[in-house]
């Protein structure tokens, strides 16, 4: 089968695999759509932690069931989707349902391949069926479900004011989930296409361009004075981590989406006399898939927002620096197979 891989930094291959096997508890996937994220991009590029090459990359996923085993609860032709955080479950994470940070954790197209093949053997309990859903809307459940899971860690109070750092493809689905919870979100970025975007399509309460305009001052002004209750960063950038300390709320609640190689600093102070919460978000869990799932069912996100280019899977090698050139405009870009 015809399969591309990340040999090396920038360097795509095309090669020919086998197919996968069919095994116990296991269905092979004819894989559908491949959603591009940032993780793909920092593989690409030599800047992603946890990282070896050669690497499959791909674990935005949307597939049909190709061949599975019976009474696995699949049909042949079942459109799904899947949870690429492969988990032991029997570590001290697992044996407490916090399957999304297992201490041996294997992520698809991370650890271990992932999707940009045309066929993929995935253990059943890994694939979440939605045959409601077309393949345009199964391969953003996904990246929307790093969202959803961030939102629900912080137990985000209706109409109370959050703000999301960074308006990438993970922040704008931070935005909508904490959207969906009643918050007052605020986005803030220094692309303001990306934040004209976040005004117009995902319909946030306010933006601010940081690098037009005090953040700390405006965010004063927006809040009336309180600050954020919730902050979530979702730039993986050292720089707007470490500032963002400041934007949260007495008895706020700083939460990291984003993920860098650094060490974090602030004013312990500071910290302490906000008596801040600071937690970090990792992957999902089924629960958040599911959340995502029916959110999307109900009309409450609209998919058609986040593709704005696609690429076939012929083309991939040739048009993926593409994706690194932010005067591109890439919100979600989508490999068809």
């Amino acid at each position: 089968m015809n399969t591309l891989i990340c040999s090396t930094p920038y360097t795509f291959e095309y090669i020919q695999t086998p197919m996968p096997v069919l095994t116990t508890d296991s269905s092979i996937l004819k894989i559908e759509k491949v959603g591009i994220c940032g993780t793909d991009i920092h593989a690409f590029e030599g800047t992603q932690p946890y990282f070896s090459y050669p690497r499959i990359l791909g674990h935005e996923i949307a597939a049909e069931v190709y061949e599975t085993q019976l009474n696995s609860g699949f049909s042949k032709g079942d459109k799904v989707t899947l949870i690429p955080y492969l988990h032991c479950g029997e570590c001290i994470a697992c044996r407490n349902g916090k399957t999304n940070c297992c201490v041996h954790m294997q992520v698809l197209g991370v650890h271990t391949d992932g999707g940009m093949r045309t066929f993929l053997s995935v253990p059943n309990k890994h694939i979440i069926k939605g045959n409601q859903l077309s393949s345009d809307e199964l391969v953003l459940v996904e990246p929307l479900a790093i969202g959803a899971h961030g939102v629900r860690r912080a137990n985000i109070l209706p109409e109370s004011y959050v703000l999301v750092v960074g308006a990438g493809p993970i922040g704008l689905g931070t935005m909508e989930m904490a959207r969906i919870a009643g918050a007052k979100v605020i986005a803030l970025d220094i692309n303001q296409n990306r934040l004209d975007f976040c005004q117009d399509r995902i319909g946030v309460f306010a933006t601010i361009n940081g690098r037009k305009t005090n953040v700390l001052e405006k965010l004063q002004t927006i809040t009336n004075g309180d600050m954020p209750l919730t902050v979530f960063d979702c730039t993986g950038n050292l720089q707007s981590i470490n500032h963002a300390f400041q934007y949260a709320s007495h008895g706020g609640t700083y939460v990291l989406i984003g993920l860098q190689k650094g060490e974090i600093a602030f004013s312990h102070p500071e910290f302490h006399k906000k008596e801040l919460t600071l937690m970090s978000s990792r992957n999902a869990t089924k629960e958040d898939f599911e959340h995502v799932m029916k959110s999307i069912e109900r009309k409450q996100i609209n998919p058609k927002n986040y593709i704005t280019h696609r690429f076939d899977f012929n083309q991939v090698k040739d048009e993926f620096e593409s994706c690194l050139n932010p005067q591109n405009n890439i919100i979600k870009a989508i490999i068809n197979f």
